[in-house]
């Protein structure tokens, strides 16, 4: 079987062990695009610890859970979203806007939607975790 989106398998690998109450989860293959987004989340307290390891193949990523995802998912294909565009996708996405993010890969790297606002540049939205 082929892997359309390595991001959306991690995120729903996430969602289905936070559903089941589990403590960590197992991810695999491991990708730059996976670590950056898991950096965010634990920036905002989301997930806790995670380890790369290593194994000569693609590899794995295990990753600590707090119990404090309700949702993660990735948006496909990644669409343009300007400046005044991110304020219409997290109304979109988001349920409140008290809590919850939205994830950008921007020209600065990948970094959520407050950060994308504060460093005035838009991007292509990646994902969305609350």
């Amino acid at each position: 079987m082929v892997r359309i989106s390595v991001l959306a398998d991690a995120l729903k690998s996430i969602r289905n062990a936070e559903s089941r109450g589990r403590r960590q989860v197992m991810l695999r293959p491991s990708s730059k695009v996976i670590i950056r987004f898991l950096q965010v989340m634990q920036k905002h307290k989301y997930i806790g610890e995670f380890e790369i390891v290593d194994d000569h193949r693609a590899g794995k990523i295990v990753v600590e859970l707090i119990g404090r995802i309700n949702k993660c998912g990735v948006i496909s294909p990644r669409f343009d979203v300007s400046l005044p565009g991110i304020e219409v996708w997290t109304g979109r996405l988001l349920p409140s806007r008290q809590f919850g993010y939205v994830v950008l890969t921007t020209s600065f790297g990948i970094m959520d939607h407050e950060e994308a606002k504060a460093k005035n540049t838009g991007g292509k939205i990646l994902g969305f975790f609350y």
